[in-house]
């Protein structure tokens, strides 16, 4: 797919620009700022594999995917052509009271054949957000069915992004998204960041930290009371929070912990699943044990909104029960199960699977990380390069050998960010700390890799440089 944007006069370009200062209320945007130009949109016209193209013709790499959700890269017509099939014949029709349709049918069976061992059933919805707002009135049904009236409580971490609704808005433990929003709500609590670099201790290893982790979850639960803690939510790689995988045996000690006071646990697979990090799901890599499973982005690799929670057998079990007490489950989407949406799922698992992502992801992704560390390892303001599959980042500091961070009115990492930018490498600048995150389309090539490491290598010593003439650098 070519897109041509050679045709498009000057004077209609600004004017869709103006409009969209005029009439769009962007996400995560300075509003003020925009509505007055002092930013431009920059309107995206299309795009092939890792590439995009701008409305002025510009093309860039994209090292993030959109966000995250790319897998399969852009301009894939198999799944293009999915939906129009299933739009000339089905559109749209609900799922409510039992209405199903052929692709609903055949996903869900997939997907649970895809999960890991013990899933039972599968709900759809648009976005993460909503999925994981699923998550929690089913946690609330389950307890309430059991007569559990106060285990209500959602244990999520500091640094976690669960979404942005009022719940899953409280579940994400960033404060921008707390900031003026009332949020989060009492019913959620948040616990440590198992982020090893950032440890208080020195001479902590990872295991050691992990278990940490672990006692400072039980003592929250103690403090609360283990009959008013429901569920513990959490992304088996930290994404919006810096991209941080978990340290050495993290997982395998925090759920010691909720089987011990009777915890569900939900794994948050909206950017992990589907080969993101070199797994089908997170949940394989660090042997979680999910009770409710949370999938979307890489689901339709975002060729069209859909998003899934996967309900266990053991709370399955408890949902049949509250039919029998209450009646039918009152809760739904108008979109639940959209049919162009399942259709476009089924058309992505396809070149996941044909074409072998996962494997790739896992191929490519260590490629990019080790060159990423090769490349900037001399660097003066790099904490910590990490990662896991097609996932990385770069963490800078002030001084790295004492973690210590910059002052935020220096912005490294928005300015690293820019650079790339201006060089036609998408990247993101996370929203907490100096940090450049990475989570190319899983297509992407090593040549593509190559590329994206030059430019973040010519763009940290181009802000080094800057840094340094203002004397902000340790020593400086």
């Amino acid at each position: 797919m070519t897109l041509n944007t050679a045709s498009i006069p000057n004077d209609t370009l600004a004017e869709l620009e103006a409009a969209d200062r005029a009439y769009v209320l962007h996400p995560s945007t300075n509003l003020k700022a925009h509505a007055h130009g002092l930013s431009n949109p920059q309107i995206i016209a299309g795009g092939q594999g890792a590439t995009l193209r701008d409305a002025h013709g510009k093309e860039y790499l994209d090292a993030f995917a959109g966000l995250y959700c790319v897998n399969i890269g852009y301009g894939r017509s198999e799944v293009a052509d999915a939906i129009s099939r299933q739009a000339h014949e089905l559109a749209y029709y609900h799922a409510y009271a039992g209405h199903s349709n052929e692709p609903l049918i055949a996903l869900s069976e997939r997907l649970i054949r895809m999960a890991p061992p013990g899933m039972s059933r599968v709900y759809y919805g648009l976005s993460g957000s909503d999925a994981n707002e699923t998550q929690i009135k089913l946690v609330w049904y389950y307890n309430n069915i059991l007569g559990r009236s106060t285990k209500k409580k959602i244990i999520s971490r500091h640094r976690a992004y669960h979404g942005s609704g009022l719940m899953t808005g409280s579940l994400t433990g960033l404060p921008v998204f707390h900031q003026a929003f009332d949020l989060p709500l009492p019913q959620v609590k948040h616990t440590l960041t198992p982020h090893y670099y950032r440890r208080d201790e020195d001479g902590m290893s990872e295991r050691e930290f992990s278990r940490h982790c672990a006692a400072e979850l039980e003592r929250m639960i103690l403090e609360e009371g283990p009959d008013t803690v429901a569920a513990f939510i959490g992304e088996p790689v930290l994404g919006t929070g810096g991209i941080v995988p978990p340290p050495e045996g993290y997982w395998e000690e925090i759920q010691t912990v909720l089987r011990r006071y009777d915890i569900l646990l939900i794994a948050d697979e909206v950017i992990t699943g589907f080969g993101r990090i070199g797994t089908t799901f997170g949940c394989e890599k660090y042997g979680i044990e999910p009770d409710l499973m949370t999938l979307a982005k890489g689901l339709t690799s975002a060729y069209a909104p859909l998003s899934a929670v996967l309900v266990g057998e053991r709370v399955w079990r408890v949902l049949e029960e509250g039919s029998d007490k209450l009646g039918p489950l009152g809760h739904g989407w108008t979109y639940s199960a959209h049919p162009l949406g399942t259709a476009a799922a089924l058309a992505n698992l396809d070149i996941i699977e044909r074409e072998n992502l996962v494997r790739k992801s896992s191929d490519t992704g260590a490629y990019l990380l080790g060159s990423l560390r090769e490349a900037l390892k001399d660097s003066p303001i790099i904490g910590e390069v990490r990662g896991v599959g097609m996932l990385a980042a770069v963490e800078f500091a002030r001084d790295p050998a004492r973690r210590l961070p910059f002052d935020s009115v220096h912005k490294v990492g928005v300015r690293v960010y820019e650079a790339c930018r201006a060089q036609g490498v998408l990247a993101r600048a996370m929203p907490h700390g100096d940090i450049l995150g990475f989570a190319p389309p899983l297509v992407l090539t090593r040549a593509e890799a190559d590329r994206i490491v030059d430019t973040t290598r010519q763009a940290v010593a181009a802000v080094t440089e800057e840094l340094a003439a203002k004397g902000a650098l340790r020593g400086s």
